[in-house]
């Protein structure tokens, strides 16, 4: 499978704005710091919050974070599955789509 292309909108905007993202990731570190979670734990929990807004963007982020921090393929799959009940069957269907372009991707060499 063709490697996705990959989009820097979020670079980009870091550039045309660093003080604003420097305080959103500020933020993003201190919440991740202040409980018991993990790193993978926060990405499996900031995937599903993805998914039930529907970000396809985020989705692959938090996709790809969960994986780097040690969650496995299936690990992803169980978490978006496991929120059927809350967001919907037709949501977690679209963010599990989303969620295998990223798995597809880190799968190649």
């Amino acid at each position: 499978m063709e490697k996705h292309k990959k989009l820097d909108t979020y670079g980009r905007f870091k550039k045309q704005h660093p003080d604003y993202f420097a305080a959103v990731e500020a933020l993003g570190a201190a919440v991740r710091d202040v409980g018991p979670l993990d790193e993978r734990q926060v990405q499996l929990v900031q995937l599903g919050a993805a998914a039930a807004i529907r970000s396809e963007g985020a989705v692959h982020s938090h996709a790809r974070r969960a994986l780097e921090a040690g969650a496995s393929p299936e690990q992803v799959r169980h978490a978006l599955l496991s929120i059927t009940s809350t967001i919907g069957f037709p949501t977690v269907i679209a963010a599990l789509s989303w969620a295998e372009e990223v798995i597809a991707d880190a799968a190649q060499p």
